[in-house]
């Protein structure tokens, strides 16, 4: 049985702290069936995109970089943020090109979905680049150090499951290109 879920009312807000790639700050809500406050962190940062790179011979084109979250790299598809103003499609690719060097013939959006609505209130965009061409190195920002990688699309299950991609939101890209896929009915 379920019940309606009602908002919560903001009673104050804290003091933001800027760390560049997100804005932290924690608020005081009051809970709609007690009326009693509870403090919640809210991270506040621009929204991303990711994108599944596959060349004209099946490969996918992934990065390897260093995740400090972590403290060690990891192996994920280009992403990154969306500049103010930009266009999803237009961020993601300019993120494969800068990250990669790669250029899609064609560019699909896969969807979008809430990294983790828990404390942030950002949308990650997922897309499918399809037919890339590399065209030169690629044009890493200030404070990138980024590794290409090819890998046969086919191996992406093995890599899936014995951890070398890890990243939840570039694991949930691949699951929304398998769910479109299944739809209009491809394998």
């Amino acid at each position: 049985m379920s019940h309606e879920v009602k908002p919560w009312r903001r009673l104050r807000r804290g003091l933001e702290h800027d760390f560049t790639v997100a804005r932290v700050r924690e608020d005081w809500w009051a809970d709609p069936r007690t009326n009693q406050e509870h403090p919640r962190v809210r991270v506040d940062c621009a929204d991303w995109v990711t994108v599944i790179a596959v060349t004209p011979d099946e490969q996918l084109v992934l990065v390897r970089q260093f995740r400090f979250g972590i403290d060690r790299s990891t192996l994920e598809v280009p992403g990154g943020i969306i500049d103010p103003g930009e266009a999803p499609e237009a961020a993601a690719a300019r993120e494969l090109e800068e990250e990669t060097g790669y250029v899609a013939g064609r560019l699909v959006s896969l969807g979008q979905v809430h990294p983790n609505p828990a404390f942030q209130g950002n949308v990650s965009h997922s897309f499918v680049a399809l037919d890339c061409v590399k065209r030169h190195e690629g044009r890493q920002d200030e404070g990138e150090d980024i590794a290409v990688e090819l890998h046969p699309r086919a191996d992406l299950p093995r890599l899936i499951l014995e951890g070398h991609i890890s990243h939840s939101v570039v694991l949930t890209a691949f699951f929304l290109e398998r769910l479109r896929a299944e739809s209009q009915g491809t394998p």
